[in-house]
């Protein structure tokens, strides 16, 4: 009776705003707490708390007993807001802080760099606010399937980052400029989980490097100091605009990747299997023959409907897709693209996240950019 009294106690505590969502990963209705941090949070975080040797104990709300009426206390006197005023204190703007749909290493190693590692509990200078960063990393080459080590080195007061074959060999065999340079996490892609792809343009395409590190904690660090040099090069660009408006700028996921089937422009080519990714913020939908190839095959911009693009369910009248039917039609003011997707659920998915792009208004820059990506 005493312990089912505590439980509901915890409950009640589970009901205030600040602790309705995971303290790690923002997933809504957690039910486990951290009992030496004071937070709550959902089932996956929980498993990483538990590694922790120093501060592992983790209990189920509502399905553990709470005999210690002194751990009951400790949780409803903290929780999820006094925890984030702690931990969370000198977070840098440009950090990355993961999201429930992140990949497992990002959200490890922001648990254990907030409770473990203890890294935003001051604002002295860290590894995240150094301007240069060097070190190695697992290269897949262009044009093999292999990766190798190369040494990286980035100089956020010169904008680059290099790549070498050798320890500086005779120069960089890769200099990759900060302006147009994205990263974000594909291990699935890549086949290991710590890999990264940076990108970024290279005579008017889309070059594609792949990179990877054993070290969940080193292939984190590597992530957040290109953001950080992402930030710097916005802050420097655009100093009349806030933190809020240039953090989602400074690096961007893609909406939804995978494989399609196309046509040609004549409507009358063969279908082709070719994976795609949608970079939603960049307004681009990219394929390519192979998903870890060094640039695109070709690319359609997704502008908006008030400059006459269109996202369509279905197939011209009369066209059967080669091995798919589930069909996908893409207007923009030059041509049609049509597309097929293997389920009727890839369909749907696909026609939610163009169609998302489709509703957005088109900035500026946006505006400028669709002359590259009309190839078929």
């Amino acid at each position: 009776m005493v312990n089912r009294e505590r439980n509901t106690r915890l409950l009640e505590t589970l009901k205030l705003p600040e602790n309705s969502v995971c303290a790690d990963c923002g997933l809504p209705e957690p039910d486990w707490a951290s009992c030496k941090v004071g937070v709550f949070i959902c089932l996956q975080c929980s498993g990483v708390h538990r590694n922790f040797t120093e501060s592992g104990k983790v209990k189920s709300i509502r399905l553990d007993n709470w005999e210690d009426e002194r751990l009951v206390q400790f949780m409803i006197g903290n929780g999820n807001l006094k925890a984030k005023k702690k931990y969370e204190a000198f977070v840098p703007p440009f950090y990355y802080r993961p999201h429930a749909r992140d990949c497992d290493v990002l959200k490890e190693q922001w648990i254990r760099a907030k409770y473990q590692r203890e890294e935003f509990m001051s604002n002295k200078a860290t590894i995240h606010t150094t301007a240069h960063r060097e070190g190695f990393l697992y290269k897949r080459g262009r044009d093999s399937k292999g990766f190798q080590e190369r040494k990286f080195v980035l100089s956020r007061s010169e904008g680059v980052l290099k790549y070498y074959t050798k320890d500086n060999g005779k120069g960089p065999k890769g200099i990759i400029p900060i302006q147009s340079l994205n990263v974000t996490f594909q291990g699935e892609k890549i086949r290991h989980q710590h890999g990264l792809e940076i990108t970024y343009m290279k005579d008017s395409q889309t070059r594609n490097i792949f990179v990877y590190h054993d070290s969940g904690e080193e292939i984190v660090a590597w992530y957040n100091a290109l953001r950080a040099a992402r930030f710097h090069y916005l802050k420097t660009t655009y100093p009349q605009a806030s933190e809020a408006e240039l953090i989602p700028k400074i690096t961007r996921n893609y909406s939804k990747v995978g494989y399609m089937e196309k046509t040609g422009p004549k409507q009358k080519e063969a279908f082709k299997k070719r994976w795609f990714n949608l970079d939603s913020g960049g307004r681009k939908l990219l394929y390519y023959k192979n998903p870890l190839d060094a640039f695109e095959t070709g690319g359609i911009f997704i502008g908006s409907k008030e400059r006459g693009y269109t996202v369509k369910e279905g197939l011209p009248q009369g066209m059967k897709g080669n091995n798919w039917d589930c069909g996908i039609i893409i207007g923009t003011p030059a041509r049609e693209f049509v597309l097929t997707c293997e389920n009727v659920k890839e369909q749907r998915e696909w026609l939610d996240v163009l169609r998302d792009v489709l509703s957005q208004p088109m900035t500026k820059e946006d505006i400028m950019a669709p002359y590259s990506l009309m190839w078929g």
